[in-house]
């Protein structure tokens, strides 16, 4: 300190006393320069606590008029130079926090907005409960059977144009089981046609009563029924556990289609479905939502008109559209994603067990890495029904075979038909190619009577179908 310490460095404004005018220059250890010991209460120490005072000051910004004589300045050459960096981090790291309560806020705006678009049907789950005991046992436990169904119901909003809405009811347009394999290196789609004679039994309808058992053709438990009736009208005829369902209506499948984009088609010829609302040229191109729906949807305009041609159709499209979201990696890439989950969440019905965004995920994620030629389709095998060719049964030998790998969590194989001159790219005509599988096919030799552990097994049993690689153009 040069002269007078306390009138710059002293916050108190106090002034050292005279007789010790260096106290503030002497040593850190209180020594002064003839040797002899600071007196605590001399002014050498208040001017150490003026110091003190004033370093403080300027670290906090709170007085800088120190720096205004060389008094000042000398007072601070004893003391470490302020550190403004302090000022920097502190902004630094409260925009930084900032940014991830932003962020955080709006993953949970999404999140919460995406969970609450799902509809649970807890009726379902109900009836099944009831029925638990009837219900087949699940054999392989870490595979998964989940039933897609198609509603045609037009009471939905924007459903009206296709159809009229006969008193609010509705049959399953399509219905599909799709088993993912345990290891989930495969997923096998077995579409059951609309038209099949099957054993339907007694359900829960919506206003209270029951239905009683019949045997119908398959679309009508839907209607009798609901989602339950479905699935037990499935177990019985399969012998499947069902584990997970999802009901989708005709607006759901058109917003999930544009939110990828919309899917790749060939035709060789021009498509013009007045029913279906379907005017499409020959040739390749990219159909979105409402064109998509026309096209898996037509009979009468398409092909020959069969129900066989048109289940082919759907699972082609379905093929292609999971093929489109994998290669485009929709999967991987948030904000792709974010549209297809919400289409998905805002139009399907589900099962407890799927009615939250983490299950959904989780399943989508868990056919991830599904390659896509594993991803395969196929539709039951079965022939006209003997009472009337206009409805389906099955081929019973084949269809156990099929069921009884899907019980096992077996392999099975598709090959693809022909090509045919109709346009969409589906072959077999009366359908005969797709109802048996492989002459050369049989069950596991090791299940076989007679068999023994060293026999060599048996190739999987192969029926008629298409994969996912396929698409819609190869």
């Amino acid at each position: 300190m040069a002269g007078t310490p306390g009138t710059h460095g002293d916050p108190d404004g106090e002034t050292a006393e005279a007789e010790e005018p260096t106290g503030a220059a002497e040593p850190d250890d209180g020594v002064s320069a003839d040797g002899r010991k600071a007196d605590t209460d001399s002014g050498a120490a208040e001017d150490n606590d003026a110091v003190a005072s004033t370093s403080d000051d300027v670290s906090d910004g709170a007085s800088e008029d120190t720096n205004d004589t060389g008094a000042g300045a000398s007072a601070g050459a004893g003391a470490p130079p302020p550190v403004r960096k302090s000022h920097w981090l502190r902004w630094t790291a409260l925009g930084a926090a900032v940014v991830v309560l932003a962020a955080a806020g709006t993953s949970w705006w999404f999140y919460t907005k995406l969970d609450g678009n799902i509809t649970s049907d807890t009726g379902a789950a109900a009836e099944l409960q009831t029925y638990e005991k009837d219900r087949p046992k699940p054999v392989a436990l870490d595979a998964e059977n989940i039933l897609l169904i198609g509603s045609d119901s037009r009471s939905g909003a924007g459903n009206g144009k296709y159809g009229r809405d006969d008193g609010g009811s509705s049959r399953s347009d399509t219905t599909i089981l799709l088993h993912l394999a345990a290891d989930r290196k495969s997923a096998t789609a077995v579409s059951v046609p609309r038209d099949l004679m099957v054993d339907i039994p007694s359900c829960g309808k919506p206003d209270g009563g029951r239905s009683k058992a019949q045997f119908a053709q398959f679309n009508w438990a839907y209607e009798f029924g609901g989602t339950a009736c479905t699935i037990r009208t499935v177990e019985k005829l399969t012998g499947v556990r069902i584990d997970h369902q999802m009901v989708i209506d005709f607006s759901g499948f058109k917003d999930m289609v544009n939110a990828v984009d919309g899917v790749e088609i060939c035709l060789k010829e021009p498509v013009d479905d007045k029913e279906a609302h379907l005017k499409l040229p020959a040739g390749r191109q990219t159909l979105n939502g409402e064109q998509a729906l026309g096209f898996v949807r037509a009979r009468h305009g398409i092909g020959d008109g069969s129900d066989t041609q048109r289940m082919d159709r759907q699972q082609r499209f379905l093929g292609a559209l999971f093929k489109k979201v994998q290669s485009n990696g929709v999967l991987l890439n948030p904000t792709r994603l974010y549209p297809v989950l919400d289409a998905a969440t805002k139009s399907i019905t589900t099962d407890p067990g799927l009615a939250s965004l983490t299950d959904l995920y989780d399943l989508t994620g868990s056919m991830r890495d599904v390659p896509t030629d594993k991803v395969q389709f196929l539709t039951v095998p079965r022939q006209p029904y003997s009472a009337d060719p206009n409805r389906d049964e099955l081929v019973k030998s084949a269809a156990e075979t099929l069921f009884k790998q899907l019980r096992d969590d077996k392999p099975v194989s598709v090959s693809p038909k022909s090509d045919s001159p109709d346009g969409d790219g589906s072959a077999d005509p009366d359908g005969s190619a797709d109802r048996t599988p492989d002459p050369t096919s049989s069950p596991d030799a090791s299940s076989s009577p007679g068999s023994t552990s060293s026999a060599s097994p048996s190739p999987a049993p192969s029926f008629t179908g298409t994969n996912a690689a396929d698409g819609m153009c190869e």
